[in-house]
């Protein structure tokens, strides 16, 4: 009898751990912080730097603050590595005028071809734009850039939790690189008057 109840609580001790392990989700995953310390500032003949989130999602199809780096907070974090005031009058305004990534669902197939195929389930459409304004009023003097990044991405209708924010992470990642070499090229051809060399 004392054999069969511990055979009976083996079982059902099995069966718990079984279980578990089937319903524990696996790790999220862990995302680098995306910084751009590793280059050059760019420094500039002003004393401020204010960097201003001018953007407010308007559609529920934006997901770009459920991201596990939303757009927004990596140009935040490009303004601040970036841009370095070192004048003594002026202010340099970075402003955030777009970071939206809007899902879209796209038309899958039906019936029995519907069943066997794989379809792409959802397309995501990232943009990311921003504006450097710069004032010296005791100066007279103003100037101001500004640049855009879009990028387009379609998923399969099978893909994980983790696969997925894998792929916003990458849409990030590829907007700001992009918004980075865009606004390198305009800072160096029209804000000359303000780098400090």
């Amino acid at each position: 009898m004392t054999f069969e109840m511990n055979r009976r609580g083996l079982l059902v001790s099995l069966s718990a751990a079984a279980l578990a392990a089937c319903t524990t989700p696996p790790p999220s995953p862990r995302f680098p912080q995306l910084t751009f310390s590793h280059l050059p500032p760019f420094r500039l003949d002003a004393q401020t730097l204010d960097v201003v989130d001018g953007f407010r999602a308007t559609s529920r199809a934006d997901v770009a603050s459920g991201m596990p780096v939303p757009p927004a907070v990596s140009a935040r974090q490009w303004a601040n590595d970036r841009l370095v005031p070192l004048g003594n009058s002026g202010s340099i305004v970075f402003t955030i005028t777009e970071a939206s990534v809007i899902e879209t669902k796209l038309e899958r197939a039906k019936g029995v071809r519907g069943v066997v195929t794989n379809d792409q389930s959802e397309r995501y459409d990232g943009k990311l734009a921003a504006k450097i304004s710069i004032r010296d009023p005791a100066r007279q003097r103003s100037g101001e850039v500004s640049a855009e990044a879009t990028r387009s991405r379609t998923v399969p209708e099978n893909l994980s939790l983790n696969e997925r924010d894998k792929i916003w992470f990458d849409i990030t990642e590829a907007l700001i690189n992009d918004l980075n070499s865009e606004l390198e090229k305009s800072i160096n051809q029209f804000l000359q008057p303000f780098l400090i060399r």
